[in-house]
């Protein structure tokens, strides 16, 4: 891993117990994934985790390039061919006090390592909605991936007690938002639906799907909905790039089309699959250009 400016053997790979990222969830996070040996939206990854930094006005101690390369490090240290990527920039080591300029120097970590979230995934998952809402634009902003997850992890305890896969989440105004760590698709008989990126993260693999969509001529859109229409809905999915796409069969005991993977959902998965392990930054380096001479390589 690397942690503390230098590649560490995991049990090596600690951090300060004063690093604020630990004391008050001072920091911000990435998940990237890595496919056949390349790493997926590495750039555009990076580009939302320097703009999560930006709004908490926490300063990555690294170029964007350079935190590029230290990624792509990261996974030929693991041997990664098919991985999953954690980035997270803490505020760094300060004191007891909740200031960050008692915190000189922030700490940039990342791991490389194997995943599975949902072990349903492929024949759908059950939801059910929280009681607990998304936090406002103008409290913590969902769209700053923050390492403050406590009210996702309220709503997902809350899946668990009562036996459900995941959680969904409503805004303040009663709208669907999200689910606890990734976005939330419907299909209804005019259109793909997504609710708008006010109150919930902007996705890297649900902008993704929106361009797939249109490529698909599946005709999609970005607008509030309600519980009614997803209880309703002829399929859905939830979406992130740890969960990958992952298909929807229930919700709050109420069967979603007909409790299969709709059509709509798995041309979108099949589609995803193939775009994923097909484009991305290659992890191992390029072979060196040999040079011609005289009609002959060498």
């Amino acid at each position: 891993m690397y942690v503390s400016g230098a590649y560490r053997p995991a049990a090596e790979a600690t951090i300060s117990v004063f690093d604020h990222g630990l004391l008050y969830g001072d920091g911000v996070f990435e998940g990237i994934r890595a496919y056949n040996g390349r790493v997926f939206k590495l750039e555009r990854h990076i580009d939302r985790l320097f703009d999560s930094a930006k709004a908490i006005r926490l300063e990555i101690p690294h170029a964007h390039a350079d935190v590029c390369d230290i990624v792509i490090e990261t996974c030929r240290r693991n041997r990664i061919n098919d991985g999953y990527i954690r980035l997270v920039v803490t505020r760094g080591p300060g004191d007891l006090g909740i200031d960050p300029r008692k915190c000189p120097r922030a700490e940039l970590i990342v791991i490389a390592c194997q995943l599975t979230m949902y072990t349903a995934a492929p024949a759908g998952i059950r939801l059910i909605t929280s009681t607990f809402r998304r936090n406002a634009p103008d409290a913590t902003s969902p769209s700053i991936k923050s390492l403050n997850y406590l009210n996702n992890i309220l709503a997902r305890l809350e899946a668990n007690d009562r036996g459900a896969d995941e959680a969904l989440m409503l805004d303040g105004q009663g709208y669907v938002a999200e689910a606890t760590v990734d976005n939330f698709f419907i299909v209804t008989d005019h259109a793909l639906l997504t609710p708008p990126t006010a109150t919930n993260l902007k996705g890297v693999t649900r902008e993704t799907l929106l361009g797939l969509a249109a490529s698909l001529g599946i005709r999609a859109e970005e607008k509030p909905f309600t519980l009614f229409d997803v209880w309703t809905a002829k399929e859905a999915f939830i979406c992130g790039t740890g969960a990958e796409v992952v298909p929807v069969v229930s919700v709050d005991a109420r069967t979603i089309g007909d409790g299969t993977v709709g059509p709509v959902t798995g041309r979108i998965v099949a589609a995803y699959h193939q775009l994923v392990r097909s484009q991305g930054t290659s992890i191992l380096p390029s072979a060196p250009t040999r040079e011609v001479v005289a009609g002959y390589r060498v």
